[in-house]
């Protein structure tokens, strides 16, 4: 209470001392292109909503339009031209501190009709012209406007329909009922590594992420049925971009807050050069407070920084190049002897811990404009991923090393994609990438007899996967198109293949309603370190798991469709996923990837074959009332079966069939001054708990440790999640500066989730480990 008093006050201080109250302004700026081809538009005008007679620029030869003094608060951008579908972006917010630059990308009529369609930035639909369902574009305003997103895209994306969290802990992401291993990360055309703090080798997610939504721009997710250029992924897909700098001024921002201290900045390399940079630096606030001896009365203090950068190039006739990258490293400490009442208990008792995770990626990318009706894309990037993780005696006269891992990997990517749009009806492109793989994997363990097992031990391996895919979508008019496309993989240390044909249908009735299609086969690669999983049978050792094939869904999804009005929308979905090629024990087993890849750590399991199945089947609710009149609203439900079968061929629930998700965010701004405005935003979820193997208590007494019950595997379910967050934020505009303060107050009702069970040999009892109770993030943000 002291905190949010503190807070309130300083809140108000802030208010009662505002300046004047003058109506600040700032530039709008930026490209107008084709959304297919990428190349210019002149001639368009793009103005202000309820400034048209004054605040309007037309687009000059190269795309360019400028528009000055425009109001700071919420504005509404739009465009006329003739020949192209109408586009508006509404509600989009203007700081003082910060100019707005914008790439607005057109669609061009099929038929010059008197009915137009509007196409603009709708959150509905993906920025990909290719996608057809189970896509949606998100802003980087959405990461910082919903309660409880951390700033953080997967979290954001755990409140749309047929996605959930795993947990509180960290951010992987559960999309209709699939692995949160079955995700793609994607950063400027490119897969990349797990982008999170804290993220174990072969997962997704962690606990903080190291994308800095400061430099993201606007970018797409999909839950299923995605466009054949996507690859090597089986549940979803989040394709990110970085925006480019400001080429004009530098700009800058300094932000504080849980997530940690950072400072970025931005602008033109000369006054002469459409060149620009973007930098932003961050490092964990808590190791701050460690380092000053300040302590909040928790057993481990996570330490963590990373860095975020683009430089942008533009040339006048050799395209534009550009250099980015993301990286960060993280560790953390937990001693036995500093262990909280509530702390987890990691499974075993009287141990200290170590952990330690870091990932970076950086390349270099080239748009290069053959003409006026197509283009070439070409990435190089290196990135690397590594973990380390050590378990020892809490007592420090017989220190023992129980456990031990030192993990890497590095990737050298190299992708390029053409595009040709040969009219309004037709487009086509194609791409190749390879993805040459250099893994170290080295962890054993204390077995009984006192000596170390190596459960790994990888030096220096090389591995390759490549791909290739071509698409082609022909709208048949402004209301009907159909996309077709395939996307094969080849992966070297088995020669395995996958062919993987999509298909997309899009019809829309009239502006108001609209039904989509897709289906296609999508394979994944099983987590690299597997494939060297080694096995000691007869006194010979060997990787048992070599010859494991991609896993592979074969999705169908129908949507529907109806905008009520411009600030109202439903949608339906429903979809059929049938997963195939699992991996699974040879032996009878409940065991099956689908069940792998949401904790910190993860057994690795030799002995492994394509022989399991699953599916996942479901029905999904969207309402959402998007920001207008000073509040938005969203409200997702999701009804859904997942289960699979393993060696044991028993049909049994996967761990996520929780069966039903069912979110509801709202908020409201209030409007303190012409300057200032007040945001309170909520956020609730329900939804089902997970499935788990139940501890054989009988039988664990007898041997003195968790023996479980695998005969009722998947069968007993957590109860039910709820959580209540809520989000207090202050926005205050000045003449060359604005500035941003938020409270996140989670967990409001200190509800006890489940997180976990491990079994207490002394009482001869399970323990179940909670998930965060009431828990306040707070950051406060500078722009100028």
């Amino acid at each position: 209470m002291n905190n949010l008093s503190f807070i309130t006050i300083l809140i108000l201080l802030v208010t009662i001392n505002l300046s004047a109250q003058n109506q600040y302004s700032q530039t709008v700026r930026g490209k107008v292109v084709d959304i297919e081809s990428k190349s210019a538009i002149p001639g368009v005008a793009v103005m202000i909503e309820g400034y048209e007679d004054k605040l309007v620029a037309l687009s000059n030869s190269e795309g360019i339009f400028k528009i000055e003094d425009v109001p700071v608060g919420r504005i509404t951008i739009k465009t006329m031209y003739i020949s192209y579908n109408y586009y508006e972006l509404r509600n989009v917010e203007l700081k003082s501190g910060k100019e707005l630059v914008l790439t607005i990308e057109l669609t061009e009529k099929v038929e010059n009709l008197e009915e137009i369609i509007i196409s603009a930035n709708s959150k509905s639909k993906s920025s990909n012209e290719m996608a057809s369902v189970s896509a949606r574009s998100f802003s980087v305003e959405e990461t910082e406007r919903y309660a409880g997103t951390w700033l953080d895209p997967a979290r954001m994306a755990s409140n749309y329909a047929g996605v959930m969290a795993s947990g509180d802990q960290r951010n992987d992401i559960i999309i209709r009922g699939n692995s949160p291993l079955g995700l793609l990360w994607m950063l400027e055309g490119v897969s990349i590594p797990n982008p999170n703090h804290f993220g174990t080798l072969g997962t997704t997610g962690g606990p903080i992420s190291i994308l800095n939504n400061n430099l993201l721009d606007n970018s797409d997710f999909y839950t299923g049925a995605f466009p054949a250029e996507y690859g090597n992924a089986l549940s979803g897909v989040f394709d990110l971009k970085l925006r480019k700098g400001n080429n004009e001024t530098y700009e800058f921002t300094a932000q504080a807050g849980m997530n940690g201290l950072e400072f970025g900045a931005e602008g033109p390399f000369s006054k002469n050069s459409k060149a620009s940079f973007l930098l932003n630096y961050r490092y964990s606030t808590l190791a701050i407070f460690k380092f000053l001896d300040i302590h909040f009365g928790v057993s481990g203090v996570p330490e963590f920084q990373d860095v975020s950068y683009k430089l942008n190039f533009p040339t006048k006739k050799a395209g534009t190049f550009a250099i980015f990258g993301i990286g960060g490293i993280s560790t953390i400490e937990v001693f036995y002897e500093d262990k909280q009442k509530d702390d987890w208990t990691f499974g075993r008792e009287n141990l200290n811990f170590k952990f330690g995770s870091g990932m970076g990626v950086s390349g270099i990318s080239h748009f290069y404009p053959i003409d006026k009706t197509s283009y070439l894309k070409t990435v190089v990037a290196l990135s690397g991923t590594m973990s380390s993780a050590r378990a020892d005696s809490a007592d420090t006269e017989t220190e023992t090393i129980y456990y031990g891992d030192n993990s890497n990997e590095v990737k050298l990517s190299a992708t390029t994609k053409y595009t040709k749009k040969i009219n309004a009806k037709n487009v086509f492109n194609a791409g190749f990438n390879a993805e040459i793989y250099n893994v170290h994997y080295e962890d054993s363990v204390l077995m009984k007899n006192g000596l170390y097992y190596f459960l790994s031990e990888v030096n220096n391996q090389k591995m390759l996967l490549t791909g290739m895919y071509s698409q082609f979508k022909h709208n048949f008019t402004n209301q009907f198109s159909i996309t077709g496309g395939l996307h094969y993989l080849f992966f070297n240390i088995n020669s395995s293949q996958s062919v993987e044909p999509r298909l997309g249908i899009k019809y829309s009735l009239n502006a108001q309603h609209s039904f989509s299609f897709g289906a296609g086969i999508h394979s994944q690669l099983q987590p690299r370190l597997f494939y060297f999983q080694e096995t000691k049978i007869d006194d010979i050792i060997s990787c048992t798991n070599k010859d494991l094939n991609f896993s592979k869904s074969n999705q169908a999804v129908l949507a529907y469709d109806y905008l009520i009005n411009r600030n109202l929308r439903i949608k339906l979905e429903t979809y059929y996923q049938y997963l195939n090629h699992i991996p699974v024990e040879k032996n009878s087993s409940v065991f099956s990837m689908i069940n792998y890849g949401t904790s910190f750590f993860e057994a690795r399991t030799d002995s492994l074959i394509n022989e399991g199945s699953g599916q996942n089947y479901g029905f999904e609710f969207t309402f959402e009332k998007f920001l207008s009149d000073n509040y938005y609203l969203l409200l997702t439900a999701s009804i859904f079966e997942s289960n699979y079968k393993g060696s044991d061929l028993i049909k049994r629930n996967t761990i996520y069939n929780g069966n039903y998700v069912l979110n509801f965010l709202s908020g409201y701004t209030f409007k303190i001054s012409k300057n200032a405005r007040l945001n309170l935003d909520v956020k609730t979820v329900f939804a089902g708990g997970k499935h788990y193997i139940p501890v054989d208590i009988e039988a664990s007494e007898l041997v003195g440790a968790a023996v479980y019950d695998y005969n009722s595997a998947y069968e007993p379910q957590f109860e039910d999640f709820f959580r209540l967050d809520g989000r207090l934020g202050f926005k205050l505009n000045r003449k060359k500066f604005n500035t941003e303060f938020a409270f996140d107050l989670q967990n409001i009702t200190n509800h006890k989730n489940v997180l976990l069970q491990t079994y207490d040999a002394e009482t001869n009892s399970v323990i179940y480990d909670y998930q965060l109770g009431l828990f306040y993030v707070f950051f406060i943000r500078f722009q100028f």
